[in-house]
């Protein structure tokens, strides 16, 4: 394409497929609305994932943002359906076992996903938080684009 005389390379970026990983946390309620706006925008198809974790410790037992509850897994992905479902938008819940970041990706590789969206608590930050942060691993791992909703 011209523009002024000048050649103008035009890449339409297409998000066919979504994937949503949701956790109790703010950061994720928070991600929600930049979710609807990009499904609505591209008319994707939106895939709301979550992941019950198999906990090796009590201390993470008593995070509340672990999931280790099926149930609770459960009523997570339905709360998140019905809040895209008010919003015109049709969401796909998945519910996995594992560890978030590495079934999160696998998740995505699987669908052909061409993007995730996460929120963050911004732990990764630190030196301290950056081999723990499930964020950061995803980043680092996913075959698509992340982006991450602060």
């Amino acid at each position: 394409m011209m523009i002024n005389g000048f050649h103008v390379l035009v890449i339409l970026v297409m998000f066919n497929t979504v994937l949503f990983p949701v956790n109790p946390s703010r950061e994720a309620r928070e991600a929600a609305p930049v979710v609807a706006n990009i499904v609505q925008q591209y008319g994707s198809r939106l895939f709301v994932l979550s992941v019950v974790e198999e906990t090796q410790s009590e201390e993470e037992t008593k995070n509340p943002d672990t999931m280790t509850s099926p149930e609770a897994v459960t009523q997570l992905l339905n709360d998140a359906k019905a809040l895209f479902t008010q919003q015109g938008i049709e969401a796909e819940t998945l519910q996995r076992q594992g560890m978030p970041a590495f079934t999160i990706c696998d998740v995505a590789d699987e669908l052909d996903a061409n993007l995730i969206v996460m929120g963050s608590r911004g732990l990764g930050l630190t030196e301290e938080g950056v081999a723990e942060s499930v964020t950061n691993r995803v980043i680092n791992l996913s075959p698509c684009p992340v982006l991450i909703v602060p």
